[in-house]
């Protein structure tokens, strides 16, 4: 008998850390619409046109945000974190905070297909039928953002040498996100580590372990690989933990995830954002105020009639309006934890990334889904399904996705762009090089190369040819 309760609490607590993982990685949309079927379905569950604070649950007024929840707990606060009824969002606020009439700043927010972003990175360094060579590598990309032709079936077909479909193999796959463009995992992470050597510390023999002894990797055969490479088993923890918070082995999932070569969704536009940020009574001077807009609109809870029903239920129906009720008090438990998750999460980047938010790019802090994953005790895997999927608007209404709080190299292509906004003579990505370099910025030239195009600018023999025109 205890056995069986204690089984049975289990069963619980995994189906409520499953639905909250999963509500926590939704859209607004995604979250709406499982919403609206689980109404269609559950007797139990009901939405009322109630103005209930989501952070407090006291009533509202009819118009405005929540009066406890939107105000300075003390003169030292730097920031007020709260969550808000969409439709106060959507009906005031949005008006009087981004200034703007309709939506958004649609411009600022695109969001281009993985081909496409990475060809743009590496077309200024391809040539003549490299060109055709990338196109077809890159749109015949699986949803992991591998390869799945053969080098010799393309080389084949274009009639070059497959170190030609080599040599554009790796042009690909030092492209952001690192990696894409290899045969497997094993060959991505490789490709990651090598990028990465240069630039943080990396525990002795990782790439050896990935390259010799990856299948026992995975299936944690450590005693073979202590054998193998003569290391500890601390030394083998050290490596899998450095390639679990660095690395990813599957890098077309970096951004755009299962949908993300997926034609039919459409990419070019974020509609509302999910967060707004703003300053207190619109005073640069004032703390920052961050309202994360509730995906729905009204107030969702049990329906009170079904739930005192359900004791009188036939006996037929007994189990089954038991199990309506569960559904929806968990469904509304999984929005409450999505909610605590987002408002935890906001409270630490906008205190790490204050002057990013106030003063732009070029003040962003280097920062890992990792490290952030470590402040607020939470599984990394947490905190990557909270950013995903989420916009926010700034204070200088440009809406981004909340990911650009992770771009660590933010910072370095706002140099770049201001380095070649105020030249008077093109500098070449090796002189760059050399500039940032003297800045305290160790940086590769392919690296640069790959951040002046993300930023859409030419080569330096390029932009003279266009400066003399």
């Amino acid at each position: 008998m205890y056995q069986r309760q204690k089984q049975e609490l289990r069963q619980q607590t995994s189906a409520h850390l499953a639905q909250t993982m999963t509500i926590l990685s939704m859209s607004a949309d995604e979250i709406r619409e499982k919403i609206a079927s689980e109404l269609s379905v559950n007797p139990a569950l009901e939405l009322t046109d109630e103005r209930i604070c989501p952070t407090c649950h006291r009533l509202l007024p009819d118009h405005g945000i929540c009066p406890n929840c939107c105000t300075l707990k003390s003169e030292d606060e730097e920031s007020i974190v709260f969550v808000s009824p969409r439709d106060d969002f959507a009906v005031e606020n949005y008006a009087v905070h981004s200034e703007l009439s309709h939506e958004p700043d649609m411009d600022s927010a695109q969001h281009e297909d993985l081909p496409t972003y990475v060809l743009r990175q590496i077309g200024p360094d391809l040539e003549g039928d490299e060109k055709m060579i990338a196109a077809y590598l890159l749109t015949s990309l699986d949803e992991d953002g591998f390869i799945t032709s053969s080098v010799l079936e393309i080389a084949q077909y274009y009639h070059v040498l497959p170190s030609k479909i080599e040599e554009v193999i790796q042009l690909i796959q030092h492209a952001d996100p690192l990696g894409v463009g290899s045969r497997n995992p094993q060959e991505a992470l490789m490709v990651q580590i090598q990028h990465l050597s240069g630039l943080i510390d990396i525990p002795d023999k990782t790439l050896d372990v990935i390259r010799d002894s990856y299948d026992l990797l995975i299936h944690g055969k450590y005693r073979e690989i202590s054998k193998i490479h003569d290391l500890t088993t601390k030394q083998i923890n050290t490596i899998e933990k450095f390639i679990g918070e660095n690395l990813n082995p599957y890098p077309g999932r970096a951004y755009w995830g299962e949908k993300g070569i997926d034609n039919n969704v459409d990419n070019n536009t974020y509609h509302f954002p999910d967060i707004l940020i703003y300053y207190l009574n619109d005073n640069p001077k004032n703390p920052l105020v961050v309202e994360i807009i509730m995906p729905i609109n009204g107030n969702l809870r049990v329906n009170e009639f079904f739930k005192r029903e359900s004791k009188n239920a036939p006996e037929d129906k007994v189990e089954e309006w038991k199990n309506d009720i569960d559904r929806a008090s968990l469904l509304i438990k999984c929005l409450h934890q999505r909610n605590n998750t987002m408002v935890r999460l906001m409270e630490v980047l906008v205190d790490l990334q204050g002057n990013f938010i106030r003063y732009g790019d070029s003040n962003i802090v280097p920062i890992t889904r990792a490290q952030i994953s470590k402040l607020l005790d939470v599984h990394e895997s947490t905190i990557s399904r909270a950013v995903a999927n989420k916009t926010v608007m700034l204070p200088n209404k440009k809406v981004v996705p909340l990911s650009a709080f992770f771009d660590r190299s933010l910072n370095v292509r706002t140099i770049i762009k201001d380095l070649v906004k105020e030249e008077k003579k093109p500098l070449t990505d090796a002189k760059i090089v050399e500039v940032l370099t003297g800045m305290g910025i160790d940086i590769a030239r392919r690296t640069v190369a790959k951040y002046r195009a993300m930023e859409g600018i030419l080569p330096a023999h390029m932009r003279n040819s266009a400066n003399l025109r």
